[in-house]
């Protein structure tokens, strides 16, 4: 016999079935001591015992904890309920209305299959033991027990699909109050993490290139003014100072840099996004003679290298990809490709982005001078690229 049924916690609906269910039983079995008392059945002594007998296995059972936990406490309890059910109704005709409780009872304890076949087996003990009561064939005889088994069994059912159904529902409700938490931190953490970037990236392009050029003004002056000249000491002082500050944003800006690259350089973050995406195998690989970028570019890099990949594990369905970052003499380039399934790059233009984020990874390098372009065909893979311009000052 296969395990049991794994225990859960009761419902109110739950317990009032249960209740009933005692109750039933238990009510049955007075009528039908009742009845030998009132109808001067010669048998009536062996079935007050027996109706009693009955009531006490049945509540023995329903207070011993091994027969809700153990299939093989539950069976046993089951062929006891039986055994003194049958000796019953041996001796009076009345005990086949217990054969109702007892359908219910048997396809809540058992597995369905083994329940349906309990079901049979008492409804046949319910027909013979009318039969041979009645000494006649009649058609009730068979409809009765036949119906009340069927009834219990669509009853049961119907209850087991309306309550797997509740609980999927509940685990939907669940899943989406913790997605919406977990949409909730994730946007909280997008925010900060873009006014971040927004923030360095204004330093860097504003404040940091202004005394860099201010800097460079001063360096010229002071090459143009005589050795002597009163205003050369002024020169150098401001020339410090702009120095001075410019190294100030620098710090602000590596400050505002992202948790990913602020432990290390853009080709250590980009190796440990490798070494840590789901799905395909994805290798990275470093060409040319690596040097340090402008916080911008490395931000950059690593967003659209992070968007790309997160396209290729939900999208392309690859078995393996590829990020390569180049160096060369005057940019740097960025490659993500994948082995998967393609798409139509066109197609996707025309129609959106198609949820690949391809408008958003174009715009990130295009507000840096960069030239970002995607090859793809369906069935053959995709290859996105993105190329950034070397500023003067890096």
């Amino acid at each position: 016999m296969s395990a049991a049924p794994p225990s859960r916690p009761l419902t109110p609906v739950t317990r009032v079935l249960r209740l009933c269910l005692h109750a039933l039983l238990l009510g049955l079995l007075a009528l039908a001591s009742a009845r030998a008392v009132t109808g001067s059945d010669p048998h009536a002594g062996w079935v007050i015992g027996l109706s009693a007998l009955l009531a006490a296995v049945y509540a023995a059972g329903v207070r011993a904890p091994a027969v809700h936990r153990s299939a093989r406490a539950a069976g046993l309890w089951l062929a006891g309920v039986g055994a003194v059910w049958a000796a019953l109704l041996a001796v009076s005709p009345d005990g086949i209305w217990v054969a109702f409780p007892l359908y219910f009872l048997e396809l809540h304890l058992l597995r369905l299959r083994w329940g349906l076949a309990a079901v049979a087996v008492t409804a046949c003990a319910a027909i013979g033991g009318f039969l041979a009561h009645s000494g006649s064939v009649t058609p009730g005889a068979f409809l009765g027990p036949l119906l009340g088994g069927a009834v219990a069994v669509a009853t049961v059912l119907g209850y087991q699909a309306l309550y797997r159904e509740s609980e999927r529902r509940r685990e939907l409700i669940e899943e989406l109050i913790a997605t919406r938490a977990e949409l909730a931190a994730a946007e909280r953490g997008a925010g900060i993490l873009a006014e971040r970037e927004r923030l360095a990236r204004e330093i860097h392009d504003t404040l940091a290139q202004g005394l860099s050029s201010i800097q460079l003004l001063l360096r010229a002056a002071e090459r143009a003014l005589p050795e002597d000249a009163p205003a050369v000491e002024h020169i150098a002082r401001a020339r410090e100072a702009a120095q001075e500050n410019l190294a100030e944003a620098r710090r602000f800006v590596r400050a505002l840099t992202p948790p990913d690259l602020e432990h290390g350089s853009l080709a250590a973050a980009l190796e440990r996004l490798c070494s840590g995406a789901p799905g395909p195998r994805v290798r990275f690989s470093v060409s040319g003679a690596p040097r340090p970028l402008p916080t911008p570019y490395e931000v950059a890099l690593l967003r659209i290298a992070q968007s790309a990949l997160a396209n290729v594990v939900r999208h392309a369905g690859a078995g393996r990809a590829e990020i390569t970052l180049t160096f060369m003499d005057s940019s740097v380039t960025l490659d993500v490709v994948d082995d998967g399934r393609g798409f139509d790059p066109a197609g996707v233009a025309a129609g959106g982005d198609g949820g690949f984020g391809l408008p958003a990874m174009r715009a990130r390098a295009e507000s840096l001078g960069g030239l970002f372009t995607v090859e793809s065909d369906p069935g053959q893979g995709t290859a996105v690229a993105v190329t950034l311009p070397l500023p003067v000052e890096a």
